[in-house]
């Protein structure tokens, strides 16, 4: 479970996240990542958001896509840059994905974001 202080919650940061900050798209997940200006404070901490749209599937697959690429996010926190904004958009694919292969996905995502 993410704690309150790193969920992305007002429509406008999402909006910011998706529209400024780099992308990198994979198989089952689209990472949309925005870091502060500057170095960041440390004192604030990243936040996550998640869209799991209705493609995804019914209600019980999105919920649970939700949770796990919450539980991958959750344990990653700490590899995001302080005070940064983060949107995991879910495609499609992701709902027939295994918890494995969603990790493998959004380390992939995170390390192509980091790079560049």
């Amino acid at each position: 479970m993410l704690p309150a202080s790193n969920r992305l919650r007002r429509s406008d940061d999402f909006r910011r996240a998706v529209r400024s900050g780099r992308r990198a798209a994979r198989r089952a997940v689209v990472l949309h990542l925005l870091v502060a200006d500057g170095q960041g404070d440390p004192a604030v901490p990243p936040r996550v958001g998640f869209v799991v749209n209705k493609a995804v599937g019914n209600a019980v697959l999105r919920n649970r896509v939700h949770r796990r690429l919450r539980a991958v996010l959750a344990s990653r926190l700490s590899d995001l840059p302080a005070g940064s904004l983060t949107v995991v958009r879910a495609l499609p694919s992701s709902a027939s994905a295994s918890y494995d292969e969603l990790v493998a996905e959004v380390d992939g995502a995170l390390r192509r974001l980091q790079r560049s």
